[in-house]
């Protein structure tokens, strides 16, 4: 019986990602990842006129679960709609983004990966459920993990939606502020002119990168 379940695991698990595969290679083929340029984005959102921040939002929702790069997107959005809004519009994105992904790995991969993993995975989950928050929030502060990957990931473990979700938005903000109030004055540096958003967006870009090395530093000297 658990031989059988274990094949049957394999199985799902196999048509799960191979149907994910197939959609990211027809989006590939297809040329719509072309649209996810800074400048074609840019373009496009702007011809949907006051649908253009549902527009925005919708489709950087759907970019984690299709592994295709966000940041693009999170680009276009300051340049689109200033450092504010370009904020609001693409943390709003990339949370619904990030819960979509966590729930299609929750509802459609958790069982079978269970039964691949037998009980090293309950190990996994037990840590995760009791401060599930605590690693959520250390991953999004540090870009060295990979985004899209990290959503599937942390569905795959019992830490709550709520959790989850809540942290997400939270911990993602200062980068997603970041890059976007740097973007939002991209238009006026290439004309000359230095704004005091490019120069806030700089120094933020450059607290946000330099996060993973702080954190490297606090670990290796930090004693217990």
């Amino acid at each position: 019986m658990k031989e059988k379940n274990r094949i049957r695991s394999i199985v799902k698990l196999s048509l799960f990602i191979t149907s994910l595969a197939v959609i990211i290679i027809a989006i590939k083929i297809s040329g719509i990842d072309q649209f996810l340029e800074k400048e074609r984005l840019q373009n496009w959102i702007s011809g949907f006129g006051s649908k253009g921040p549902i527009v925005y939002i919708l489709l950087f929702s759907l970019t984690p679960s299709l592994f295709l790069p966000g940041l693009p997107i999170t680009v276009a959005g300051g340049i689109v709609f200033g450092a504010l809004w370009g904020t609001i519009y693409a943390s709003i994105g990339s949370t619904i983004g990030a819960c979509l992904a966590f729930l299609i790995a929750r509802y459609f991969a958790r069982n079978q990966i269970e039964n691949l993993l037998s009980g090293r995975l309950k190990a996994i989950d037990e840590g995760v459920e009791k401060n599930g928050w605590i690693f959520v929030a250390v991953t999004r502060l540090i870009p060295l993990f990979p985004f899209n990957l990290l959503n599937y990931s942390f569905g795959l473990t019992k830490i709550k939606f709520r959790d989850y979700a809540i942290a997400s938005w939270f911990f993602m903000l200062p980068g997603t502020a970041a890059y976007t109030i740097f973007s939002s004055s991209l238009l006026d540096a290439l004309h000359g002119n230095i704004s005091n958003n490019l120069i806030i967006g700089v120094l933020l870009i450059a607290i946000v990168l330099a996060v993973p090395v702080i954190y490297k530093f606090i670990g290796k000297n930090l004693t217990i």
